[in-house]
């Protein structure tokens, strides 16, 4: 009974730490917030995938689609993190 109000507290923490890196990165321009905030981008898809698999659609098996946007979110981030220090 307890799991999906903490899936549902993650997905709001990691949409609204996408917006807040996202915002920044308009305001300031520093490309660091912006590979920050597209890596939580795809942790927070990633973390409603989980909402919808483990709780709203139990019968439907999309850890496939948790597992890429999980994935595409932590390597873009990599990618932001190397581009950086090498620049």
């Amino acid at each position: 009974m307890i799991a999906p109000l903490v899936y549902v507290l993650c997905l709001a923490t990691s949409g609204l730490c996408t917006v807040l890196l996202l915002k920044s990165y308009s305001k300031i321009g520093n490309k660091l917030l912006l590979w920050t905030g597209l890596c939580f981008l795809g942790l927070s898809i990633n973390n409603m995938f989980l909402l919808l698999d483990l709780w709203l659609l139990p019968d439907i098996n999309l850890m496939a689609f948790r597992a890429f946007f999980g994935m595409i979110g932590l390597l873009v981030l990599v990618y932001g993190l190397v581009r950086e220090a090498t620049l």
